[in-house]
């Protein structure tokens, strides 16, 4: 039988996967890299249920991966942010991204990072394809590529404003 659980492996990944290796949490990060920051809109764009969307904040919020920001006094009201912390996984995500256009996206990519500064593409270690710049997720902005379909299209034009 399968544990629910890693917490008795002496192991990096293992530990890491106990943080973030839940199927709506690293959709979280995505989404935050992204550029969304409110409940409600991760909510929306995930269609994931209010009671596991708080939960899962919560344990990005004690992890020290996401940290909440208000935004309005009365009443009040909050925006979750990725800490240093959250930011440091980047490459994950990024990573992650490219094993799935490369495998899984058979129509192309869904979407295309490039670099704000030139339009170039990441390359395989997040550098610019043109410039040859290190790219880190503020230089980067976001657009359907030839993969996406309409209702999955990114609506966002820019990656989150950290």
């Amino acid at each position: 039988m399968l544990r629910a659980d890693y917490t008795d492996q002496n192991c990096s990944i293992a530990r890491s996967l106990e943080l973030i290796g839940e199927r709506w949490t690293i959709l979280l990060l995505r989404e935050a890299f992204l550029g969304t920051h409110r409940f409600d809109e991760f909510q929306r764009k995930l269609g994931i249920a209010r009671n596991v969307l708080q939960t899962r904040l919560e344990r990005l919020l004690d992890a020290g991966i996401f940290k909440r920001v208000q935004y309005q006094e009365h009443p009040p009201r909050y925006e979750y942010r990725l800490t240093t912390k959250g930011v440091d996984l980047w490459p994950v995500v990024v990573a992650l991204l490219q094993w799935g256009d490369r495998y899984t996206a058979p129509s192309g990519p869904p979407v295309v990072l490039e670099h704000k500064g030139c339009g170039g593409a990441l390359d395989g270690r997040r550098r610019c394809d043109r410039c040859g710049a290190d790219l880190e997720p503020w230089d980067v902005s976001v657009r359907p590529g030839p993969g996406a379909d309409a209702p999955h299209a990114p609506s966002r034009t820019a990656a989150a404003q950290l």
